[in-house]
């Protein structure tokens, strides 16, 4: 790490904090004749956790790398911990924690050397780095296993490690891109309470990218979702699926769908209806009035036979659906409840093409690594 770069950082550390966290305005990237990003503001305050949802394609990975200084935006303004993104990449870098999707963990060390090396890249004192891993040993409660190489470790202790690996420097902003996607239910809850636990006892700020709307209605205290490259819905869970209507109905029926749906439309409880698959969603204002009325309505329509009709209160999930156009596989269980399970949509080279785009930008500016 040069002088210039030292004193650079030692300035923003100083600087007074930002009235945003995160604050991007009309942040546009294009590749080529393809617009990954075409004009999306984001606005995150300090200690928010923020969950950023969209199809795969949509952009998540693409702003992330922005926001995280991995690529520069194409047009557009992004602020992070009160420093532009362009113009002082390293100052950046030093206040904020990056856990990608992948994390690249050596396998052949132990938790506690990848701890010790990472506060060696961002030019730790010896003795402040001792006191920093000791603290991350407990915070992220992996115990003995910190000195046990990581190829012994389970899927969730990796991620708890990739954790503390982003949080050596004491960053203000935690950006985590889909840190829970491959894990078990019970590791993925680990997750969860660990990221709850920095938000409330830390204040740290928290910029979420899930592919599980359960993720985002558990942790985050606002949503973002994004389609096409633009934020297309944006606020509290409890405000997003009030948006779209009271109540929900979803019928899973055997038959021609399209009949189906200009029935459940006819309706006059019926405000809308989206079709996915053989699955039929209305929202309407009166659910239990309208689950009966539905039900009579289809069973008098010859060539369709209803297999399942429940009743729910709006989620995430109808949000996402009404908003995209995109389903979720596997939203609905027997219950007629949101399940975790990840979004599918178009477009799924944007971020391949952000990731090829990034290059050797994953480091710090000969200093950190960029986590």
């Amino acid at each position: 790490m040069t002088t210039e770069t030292i004193t650079r950082i030692e300035r923003a550390v100083d600087a007074p904090p930002a009235d945003a966290a995160i604050l991007a305005t009309g942040i546009r990237r294009e590749f080529g004749e393809t617009v990954a990003l075409d004009g999306v503001d984001v606005r995150v305050a300090p200690g928010e956790i923020y969950g950023f949802l969209g199809p795969n394609g949509a952009g998540k990975t693409t702003l992330v790398r922005v926001l995280t200084t991995l690529l520069r935006a194409s047009a557009g303004t992004a602020i992070v911990a009160g420093i532009d993104v362009a113009r002082d990449t390293a100052a950046v870098r030093y206040r904020i924690g990056v856990a990608l999707q992948e994390a690249s963990i050596d396998p052949g060390q132990t938790g506690r050397e990848l701890l010790e090396l990472q506060a060696k890249l961002f030019a730790m004192p010896k003795q402040q780095a001792r006191a920093r891993v000791a603290e991350l040993v407990d915070l992220v409660d992996l115990g003995d296993a910190m000195d046990r190489r990581v190829e012994t470790y389970s899927g969730g202790m990796k991620r708890r490690l990739d954790l503390a690996l982003a949080l050596v420097h004491d960053p203000e902003i935690l950006f985590l891109d889909e840190p829970t996607t491959g894990l078990d239910p019970v590791s993925r809850r680990e997750i969860w309470d660990e990221v709850r636990r920095l938000n409330r006892e830390q204040g740290l700020t928290v910029f979420l990218t899930t592919q599980y709307l359960e993720e985002a209605d558990e942790l985050a205290d606002r949503v973002g979702i994004i389609a096409n490259g633009r934020i297309v819905a944006e606020g509290t869970p409890d405000e997003l699926k009030r948006s779209i209507g009271r109540d929900v109905v979803v019928a899973t029926i055997e038959g021609d769908v399209l009949v189906a749906r200009r029935v459940i439309e006819s309706l006059p409880a019926v405000e809308s209806v989206r079709v996915a698959g053989d699955e039929l969603t209305a929202v309407v204002s009166d659910g239990p009035a309208a689950v009966p009325a539905i039900a009579v309505a289809l069973n008098e329509v010859d060539g369709v036979r209803v297999t399942q009709l429940s009743f729910r209160r709006p989620s995430l999930d109808d949000v996402f659906l009404e908003v995209t156009g995109n389903r979720i596989a596997g939203a609905a269980d027997r219950h007629g409840y949101a399940r975790s399970s990840p979004v599918r949509g178009a477009d799924a080279g944007r971020d391949a093409d952000a990731a090829r785009d990034e290059g050797s930008g994953r480091g710090a500016d000969q200093g950190g690594t960029q986590r």
